[in-house]
């Protein structure tokens, strides 16, 4: 699976090296300049470093940790899944997804969601220009690459039903490890992407395409996605800590709202292997969307929770309904300036 794809609705299992994310493993606290003892910290990626994750390279490399008392280590994500080390405490903190916490809180997964990386959703279904895929009924008779997820049949079900057309005549197929460009070179038409990272790298290869925007259809699939998590346990006993990590944090990404290019570069720096065309251009049009319409970076609304619980509950991917108030807060976010 590559990160062209949307993050998996359960908790998968997989195993990913990322080259400049780990250089500082094994490190102890260090003390800043004024001798205090930095609080060792890990934070755990949900896939290869990308544009979603620039904030967080951003208040590592600025200091920002470092001023709130943290020395943070980004890690890669290991065979349980990101998820899977957030909640048992294997990583302190990490990237999620509003799907995937929700689906895990139902299954006693004590994940808690502490800030939204992006405001609306940003994902969709993407195709060659020349598939003439415009709108989802033009899914019929056409084929969708995929990783054989239940909640993949139910969104293309549910936007298809919408408008009157046919599900039953969408082949689905599991295309594994190949990514939108390959795929749809060789035996799909459409796939499932985030716009930020595929719909760039598309434009950059001159291969044009059509997006269908979840979110243009329906407000209940206006969802975060990515969001920072934890668990329940570090909210309960080190308070402190949540909030020094979501303060250095939201510093990280209003760096990148406001200065994409460098913010760029220093994601570049910490991982080299990355395409340089591809991350400032990712990072130009990602950057805006950080916060967006919202009062303050990472600010999540309850009714984003409700909806998307209520769609999964609808659509049967949920075995009962939601507590939205356990599954995420506000309260760790700094003030928004007035």
């Amino acid at each position: 699976m590559k990160w062209n794809k949307i993050a998996p609705l359960v908790l998968v299992s997989f195993t990913v090296f990322m080259a400049g994310c780990g250089n500082d493993t094994g490190k102890s606290a260090q003390p800043t300049d004024g001798g205090k003892k930095l609080t060792d910290v890990k934070v755990v990626l949900d896939w290869t470093p990308n544009t979603n994750h620039t904030g967080l390279y951003v208040a590592k490399d600025q200091g920002f940790f470092e001023q709130e008392g943290l020395n943070v280590q980004i890690i890669a994500p290991g065979e349980g899944g990101a998820d899977t080390m957030i909640a048992s405490g294997a990583a302190e903190f990490g990237v999620s997804y509003q799907e995937s916490i929700t689906q895990g809180r139902i299954q006693g997964v004590p994940l808690v969601s502490i800030a939204a990386v992006i405001q609306h959703n940003t994902s969709g279904f993407a195709s060659p220009v020349a598939r003439n895929i415009k709108t989802p009924k033009d899914f019929e008779n056409k084929s969708y690459g995929g990783w054989g997820a239940p909640a993949e049949s139910a969104m293309i079900d549910s936007l298809m039903q919408a408008e009157k057309a046919d599900p039953s005549k969408v082949k689905m197929l599991n295309i594994g490890d190949a990514d939108y460009f390959t795929a749809v070179k060789r035996d799909i038409d459409f796939a499932w992407i985030y716009y930020a990272w595929t719909g760039v790298d598309a434009e950059l290869r001159g291969e044009p395409l059509n997006m269908i925007y979840l979110n243009k259809y329906s407000d209940k699939l206006d969802y975060y996605t990515p969001v920072l998590a934890t668990n329940e346990k570090m909210i309960s006993s080190k308070p402190d800590i949540v909030k020094a990590f979501v303060a250095a944090a939201s510093k990280g990404y209003q760096f990148a709202i406001s200065k994409p290019e460098d913010a760029a570069n220093i994601l570049i720096k910490a991982v080299p292997d990355l395409d340089t065309k591809l991350v400032v251009a990712s990072q130009k049009w990602l950057s805006p969307r950080y916060q967006d319409d919202a009062a303050r970076w990472g600010e999540q609304k309850k009714s984003v929770w409700e909806n998307y619980a209520t769609w999964m509950l609808d659509h049967k991917l949920l075995e009962k309904k939601l507590d939205v108030d356990t599954a995420f807060t506000n309260s760790f976010l700094p003030e928004s300036k007035k």
